[in-house]
């Protein structure tokens, strides 16, 4: 386990008890509420885990390095940007997806467009922005938001 994974996990402890000595049963109530709400998503999370696994399984490294690698260029960022567009799963679920593309070879700038357009495009909720913005602004939000996806991209890709 890394030191800051270590250092959240101690200061988070140490928060809690704090709060469990301040009042117990507020702290005891939030428990409550924060197991509920884990037990809720965790079939989601076991979902997307068990996606993950299987893509992984069935798409060799070797794959996913040619597609969305290093070599792979603008049509791999591209290719992944409109992936993520249409994809709807919860940001924090694909960010285990990302580092998994990251070890396997996949680009940094792919995994970043993958993860921008992911969080600022919806395809799959376009129809309901479409009902409630118009249909010219949800277009253009989404069109905008592509582009400065790509563009985010792109710079941490040449960042890091």
């Amino acid at each position: 386990m890394s030191s800051t994974a270590i250092f959240i996990n101690v200061f988070t402890l140490g928060c809690l008890i704090f709060a469990f000595i301040r009042n117990r049963a507020k702290t005891r109530q939030a428990l409550i509420v924060a197991v509920k709400s884990f037990l809720r998503i965790l079939p989601i999370v076991f979902t997307i885990i068990i996606f993950i696994g299987l893509f992984l399984g069935f798409v060799s490294p070797s794959i996913i390095s040619e597609i969305v690698g290093e070599q792979s260029g603008f049509g791999g960022v591209l290719f992944v940007a409109l992936l993520g567009a249409i994809s709807h799963i919860p940001s924090l679920v694909s960010f285990p997806l990302a580092a998994s593309l990251i070890k396997s070879g996949a680009s940094v700038t792919a995994v970043a467009a993958f993860i921008t357009t992911l969080t600022m495009i919806g395809i799959v909720t376009l129809p309901l922005e479409i009902k409630e913005l118009g249909k010219k602004v949800a277009l253009l939000r989404n069109g905008i938001s592509f582009v400065f996806a790509i563009i985010i991209a792109l710079i941490m890709g040449s960042i890091l």
